[in-house]
């Protein structure tokens, strides 16, 4: 409100204060066109803002995705390399696969 009293100052300033018809007109139509020149700025300000707003809230919810991703990661790591340890493995062959170590008979080198 401020700025359209200031504007309105210097534009009564800057085109007279005379009561000629046609200076009221062009008066009015130049506070019409700063005011909505005013009124525009103001709605693209606002735009900017909530854009900024909005990219801030999008941002921090990517980076608690990330979070989320790497602690997912290290666990999946985790699970991997002990479902890959050998003890694992030998003791599945032994009890479900009913497997043994081979007797030194029972090894062939390959040349």
């Amino acid at each position: 409100m401020i700025k359209v009293i200031f504007l309105s100052k210097i534009c009564d300033r800057y085109l007279g204060m005379h009561q000629n018809k046609t200076k009221n007109r062009k008066n009015f139509w130049f506070r019409g066109i700063v005011l909505a020149i005013l009124i525009i700025e103001m709605f693209l300000y606002t735009w900017c803002r909530i854009q900024y707003l909005q990219f801030g809230y999008d941002i921090r919810s990517l980076e608690k995705r990330i979070d989320h991703l790497a602690s997912l990661k290290n666990e999946l790591q985790i699970e991997n390399t002990r479902l890959r340890s050998p003890e694992r493995i030998i003791q599945i062959a032994r009890k479900q696969l009913n497997m043994e170590m081979p007797s030194p008979k029972q090894i062939v080198e390959m040349p």
